[in-house]
């Protein structure tokens, strides 16, 4: 069923300037009438010249009387309070020009100078030198009075375009509040739980919710409450938003949706306005779901801050605070809302009344992604030779918006080549444009750049293959990908892992600097091609010292922190902040730099020992560029289903 969007006002504006009046076309045509007539009234105006041969010039009464008496004033117009006319100067006189004359390079010229009361004598002057004068109306009251308000107008104009906006005194402009509400209500949000997979235990936990909105009474007959708002917490592309909305599905309910940022604006009061229309048309179609995505936009702590852009975001939480307060448990109305800054927000917001429940989505485990690849394959013409289990295998770590991303990277893979069915190395190549980027095959490398790379990555798959804890090794190449990356060995885990001992972790340090160590011993000199590994490594063992207890400076005690939020999807290692004095952390620093000496040292013992499968390794991948992990496994003489040993 197709979305109809519900107002109590008129459809809004597109266009956020509305509520300042430049968004409407009769608006910006007024404006630039008046623009035009202010600017001809300008060049219009008598002091601009244009109508007469230039701007009159102003003269003392006495250089007036003067050019009078040489006979050079022509014609006047004599007023109450003012004097103009014009001078024609007489240059074969011997006297030399009246003062601020020097100036003046024609010798014709218009004047104005303001009259002498007390001089009965002037008209006998002019009649006498045979001057043409004349007397000067004077305006009357209304025309005193009618053009400074021709020159106000424009400006007045403009003030009434923003005035007529204006609300009672400390109110934000009128209709802004519903200019810019732009949620929506879906009758029918045409998704249900059977769309939405690889979370089930956050399905349990709603599932009284949509049991409740469909059958209120028998919640009521025993006095249960049921929670007035719900928190969906969890990482980006976890599928937050199509849980809410597969609520208002199975329940089949009204839905209306907003982001946090819809209800902030410059002016403070907006949103509170929003807030405050909203509820009261959740409340007009209870039973309804109302779910505000992103909550951290306007739910954040409150604090003191300067600026209205603080003060808006805290009048609307305060007014949302109001709301939840004021309607009961059993209304029919429920608030959903998402967030992946949990660490922000308001305890106001988190307390029992308001959001009783918060439910965790994290990133599916190995069947929930093998669930959420069915649901996306939906649509979508599969081979006879896919088989999402072992994709669901390969991508530990994936949100359902990277899997979702994953299977359509595949179905433009397999367009592209102008077939008509994905195929499982389709699905594969986009498994891994997703993880290191596309392929770069017009960069060329030189051929000892090409060997040094493929001795390096060969060095990490070898140190994988001896070590026990190591995950097994996927695919290696020397192709380049991204927009760094000249090669790279992926290393795929059989299962999901959520705990990690001291030893896989030092095994992990290994690995990684396994392709330094390839290069000293194959190449016998070093190169930049480790500083991302160098990174890694640091990283791990700054924080099994620092932060999992596994280290003899600091021993148990936890001296750093992430510094990023653990719900912002950083998979960068990294990142801590150190919460330590300067003598802590200098031996925190030099045990990192002993375990990592350590861990190179091993890796380096055990590619001397397995000098000949590094070097047939390294050579393959230089004919081949890329080895899968039956091709790998053969080169080292392994059978495929044989364990790794540790050395």
């Amino acid at each position: 069923m197709p979305e109809k969007p519900v107002n109590a006002d008129p459809p809004p504006s597109t266009d956020n300037r509305a509520g300042f009046g430049f968004g409407d076309p009769a608006t910006r045509r007024w404006l630039w009438v008046f623009l035009v007539a202010l600017l001809l009234m300008t060049l219009l105006h008598p002091s601009a010249g244009l109508l007469g041969k230039g701007r009159p010039i102003s003269i003392p009464y006495s250089a007036f009387k003067a050019h009078v008496a040489r006979g050079e004033v022509t014609t006047c117009e004599v007023g109450t309070s003012e004097i103009t006319g014009a001078i024609t100067l007489n240059l074969e006189m011997k006297e030399p020009p009246l003062p601020n004359m020097e100036a003046k390079t024609d010798d014709s010229f218009t004047f104005h100078t303001l009259r002498v009361v007390e001089d009965p004598q002037l008209v006998g002057q002019l009649e006498a030198f045979g001057v043409d004068y004349r007397g000067k109306p004077e305006a009357g009251w209304m025309l005193t009075l009618l053009v400074p308000m021709l020159w106000l107008l424009p400006l007045l104009v403009l003030w009434v375009l923003f005035t007529r906006r204006m609300g009672a005194a400390g109110q934000p402009f009128v209709g802004m509040g519903k200019a810019g509400s732009r949620y929506r209500v879906d009758k029918d949000t045409g998704v249900t739980f059977a769309d939405v997979a690889g979370c089930d235990d956050s399905k349990a936990e709603l599932e009284e919710v949509v049991d409740f909105l469909k059958h209120p009474a028998r919640y009521r007959v025993v006095g249960a409450k049921i929670p007035k708002g719900v928190l969906l917490v969890g990482p980006p592309g976890t599928g937050k938003t199509l849980l809410a909305r597969a609520i208002a599905g199975e329940a089949r309910v009204p839905f209306f949706s907003l982001s946090g940022s819809d209800f902030v604006e410059l002016f403070v009061g907006v949103g509170a306005s929003r807030v405050r229309r909203l509820f009261d048309q959740a409340k007009e179609q209870a039973p309804c779901i109302v779910f505000i995505d992103e909550l951290d936009a306007i739910g954040r702590q409150r604090g003191v801050h300067v600026g209205s852009a603080n003060d808006e975001r805290e009048q609307t939480l305060n007014q949302l605070l109001v709301e939840m307060d004021g309607f009961e448990p059993n209304n029919g109305v429920i608030l959903l809302s998402a967030t992946n800054r949990p660490d922000v927000l308001d305890p106001a917001l988190l307390r029992p009344g308001r959001f009783d429940r918060q439910v965790v989505l994290d990133a599916p485990d190995l069947d929930g992604r093998e669930a959420i690849l069915h649901v996306h394959a939906r649509g979508k013409k599969l081979g006879d030779d896919v088989n999402l289990g072992p994709i669901a295998q390969a991508t530990p770590g994936f949100s359902g918006a990277d899997l979702a991303n994953a299977l359509n990277e595949a179905a433009l893979l397999a367009a592209r080549d102008h077939r008509e069915v994905v195929h499982q190395p389709d699905i594969e190549e986009a498994i891994e444009r997703v993880v290191a980027g596309p392929e770069r095959k017009s960069r060329r490398m030189l051929e000892a750049e090409r060997r040094r790379v493929a001795i390096h990555e060969s060095g990490h798959a070898v140190v994988a293959a001896y070590t026990e804890h190591a995950d097994p090794v996927h695919k290696i190449s020397i192709i380049p990908r991204g927009q760094a990356a000249l090669g790279y060995t992926l290393q795929l885990p059989t299962e999901d892992q959520y705990l990690s001992t001291k030893e896989a972790m030092l095994e992990k340090i290994q690995g990684i600097l396994g392709g330094r160590a390839a290069e000293e011993i194959l190449l016998g000199n070093l190169s930049t091609s480790a500083e991302n590994d160098l990174q890694r490594a640091t990283a791990i063992a700054r924080q099994m010292i620092c932060m999992f207890g596994m280290g003899e400076s600091v021993g148990l005690m936890h001296c750093a922190q992430r510094e990023n939020a653990v719900y912002l999807g950083n998979k960068a290692p990294g990142g801590l902040q150190m919460n330590c004095s300067d003598e802590t952390a200098r031996a925190v620093d030099e045990e990192v730099i002993a375990l990592i000496h350590d861990c190179h040292k091993k890796a380096t013992t055990l590619l001397h020992a397995h000098r000949d499968d590094l070097e047939r390794l390294s050579a393959a991948l230089l004919e081949r560029e890329t080895l899968d992990d039956d091709a790998f496994l053969a080169i080292l003489n392994r059978n495929v289903h044989e364990e790794p040993t540790s050395e």
